[in-house]
Order: structure tokens, then C-alpha cells, then sequence
């Protein structure tokens, strides 16, 4: 078995639209949300925001399935007699995962860890706090591809603070400016930034990457971020410090991402910013990371 497999966690309804199921829960409580799940449970459900995602994962394991390189899990709010239809619509859609969490409404995010996952997406904006919060990579989807990629290639893009790095730049940012900001990371352009919630996300996919020669890597990463230089220099070394490829770089100095998104043809795009994501998200398919200082309430 692979020592190094890429373990993603992903909620029921970010893998398939329960959003008329959710909505009996919402108004008309738990057993009425149960009845109609076991009376629909041989309906088919229709694909859901990280649906495309998820069969872009499990495709990487094509060149290889008697020793797979990625896992996906399902972690349910459901309980296993509801999540019957799930397992149904996953069969249906002849999607590679065996392995589950139901939960019967309580947060799923304490089995990430048990799993090795290193990453959970969600629908559920709470569970993906809590999970933050434990120190693992999650982020909320808030919507599904809106273009036709016509690569098969996995292409993941990512903000840089607060998510790839800590947001110890973007608080000195937030609170002093930004001609402070600039000044600091001139400073300090040999000091490594520190890790974020996404570094050892970023290292698996590196990883699997190292297993293809670069022309014929079925991933491609990017890093788009609002920086500018000079504040680039310290989050090249860094990258370079870890020992992690990132394919292309973009130091948009502020201006909107959501063009370069679409250019680069991201299949998922991280940020802990939400207005970055839903300006990204008329583009491309995006999820908040709600970490950091700019998330902090209060």
C-alpha cells in the first residue's frame, strides 16, 4: 500500500445537491428530513459543487489502481440510514470511494485525523471552522465549475496568507497598512514565512507530482496572490525552503483574480478572503478558507 497517498475529505453535499432534502431539515425538522431520504433513496442525486473535483481526484489513480495515489472519504452529517442514498448516487455515478462517516447531525470534523486526510471540503461553514480551528486544511465550497475545462490535467490554485502561509504578514497588513506591509517583507525577504493551514496540503500534491516528469504531471498548482514585489521575494524562498514546486506564480499587486483564475482554468481555487471568492467564483469553482485575521469576528 502507498505510504504517501493523498487522503481529501469531502461532506455529502459538497459531493452531490441535497439542497431540496436540506431544505425539509431546515423547515420541517430531522425526522421529516429522514423520511424523505430512505423514501428517495433509490432516486439518484445530481452532482454537487465539488463533484468534477472529486472525479478529477480519483482520476489520477487511472495509471495506477491496484496501488491508488489519492483517497477520497465521505464525511456525513447523515446517519448511515439516511446516507443509504448517498452510497446509492456514488455507486450510480461509479465513483471509487469505500470508505465513510456518518454522524447523525453532530460535526464530522474529529474523524479527519483518523482518516490522515489531508484536506476537507464542506458545504457546512461551521464544521470547516472547527476544522480549521483543530489545524486542518478545509474550506467551504461556494459554488461548482462555471466554464468547460478542456484539460483532463487536476489544476488547483491557491491565495498565499493565510492559507499556503500563516497570516502573520496579513495582520501587520490589516493593522498597519499597506506601506508597512511592503516595508516588513523587504525586511525580512530572507525570513522564511511560516506555514499555513494548506502547507501540507500543497506537499501532497508535490508529491505526487514527483512520481511524473513535469511535462506529463497530471497537477498543476498555482499561487495567485494580491502581492506585488518586493514583497514576492520572501514567498519564493519559502517555497523554495520547503522543497515544493508551485507550476505558475501570479503577483497580481491587487488587481482581481478571477481573469487569471479563468486563464489558468483552476478547477479549485483556495482564498481566505470571501470577497475574493465569489468575485473568483463567477469564473472558477471556489472555497473560503475562513482562517486568519481578516475571518477573526469581533
Amino acid at each position: 500500500m502507498r505510504e504517501k497517498k493523498l487522503v481529501v475529505a469531502v461532506s455529502s453535499r459538497a459531493l452531490f445537491n441535497l439542497d431540496e432534502s436540506h431544505a425539509i431539515f431546515e423547515t420541517q425538522g430531522k425526522e421529516a428530513f429522514c423520511r424523505y431520504q430512505i423514501e428517495h433513496e433509490d432516486e439518484i442525486l445530481e452532482p454537487g459543487f465539488g463533484f468534477v473535483l472529486v472525479k478529477k481526484f480519483l482520476s489520477l489513480n487511472d495509471s495506477c489502481p491496484d496501488d491508488p495515489m489519492v483517497e477520497i472519504i465521505l464525511l456525513s452529517q447523515n446517519s448511515a440510514d439516511t446516507g443509504l442514498r448517498i452510497f446509492n448516487s456514488i455507486a450510480h455515478h461509479q465513483l471509487k470511494i469505500i470508505r465513510a462517516a456518518f454522524t447523525s447531525g453532530v460535526s464530522p470534523y474529529s474523524y479527519i485525523p483518523a482518516f490522515g486526510a489531508h484536506l476537507f471540503l464542506s458545504t457546512n461553514a461551521d464544521d470547516v471552522a472547527k476544522a480549521l480551528c483543530a489545524g486542518f486544511a478545509a474550506a467551504t465550497i461556494l459554488c461548482g465549475p462555471s466554464m468547460a475545462h478542456h484539460s483532463d490535467q487536476l489544476r488547483i490554485a491557491f491565495d498565499g496568507d493565510s492559507v499556503l502561509f500563516s497570516d502573520e504578514s496579513e495582520q501587520i497588513y490589516q493593522q498597519y497598512g499597506l506601506d508597512v506591509f511592503i516595508e516588513n517583507e523587504r525586511s525580512a525577504a530572507k525570513k522564511l514565512l511560516p506555514g499555513g493551514p494548506f502547507k501540507d496540503f500543497l506537499g501532497a500534491l508535490h508529491f505526487i507530482q514527483t512520481q511524473f516528469d513535469p511535462e506529463s504531471s497530471p497537477i498543476r498548482t498555482a499561487l495567485v496572490t494580491a502581492r506585488s514585489a518586493p514583497a514576492h521575494e520572501r514567498v519564493v524562498r519559502t517555497l523554495r525552503a520547503w522543497g515544493v514546486r508551485i507550476d505558475e506564480a501570479f503577483f497580481l499587486g491587487g488587481l482581481d483574480k478571477g481573469a487569471f483564475l479563468k486563464a489558468f482554468g483552476a478547477d479549485i481555487f483556495f482564498d481566505d478572503q470571501q470577497g475574493h471568492c465569489e468575485s473568483a467564483a463567477r469564473h472558477v469553482a471556489a472555497a473560503h478558507v475562513p482562517h486568519g485575521i481578516v475571518n477573526q469576528k469581533g
